[in-house]
């Protein structure tokens, strides 16, 4: 029987939301083996003046624990 743990991850970046999603992709990668999904909870971009900064995101982490 496997096991799937959730962990909840902020990331962001200063090109694009991919791009966010793919940064917290890249450091949770760093720590955490068999990661089978990522989902986007939120969104969201921070603003400066009339621009867009950085975008942010909130995403959720599926990975197998191994037995």
């Amino acid at each position: 029987m496997s096991i799937v743990k959730v962990i909840e991850v902020i990331a962001s970046s200063e090109k694009s939301i991919d791009d966010a999603v793919k940064n917290g992709l890249k450091e949770v990668s760093k720590t955490v083996r068999n990661i089978d999904s990522i989902y986007v909870k939120d969104i969201k971009a921070h603003v400066k003046g009339d621009k867009i900064t950085s975008f942010g995101v909130i995403c959720k982490v599926a990975f197998r624990v191994d037995e």
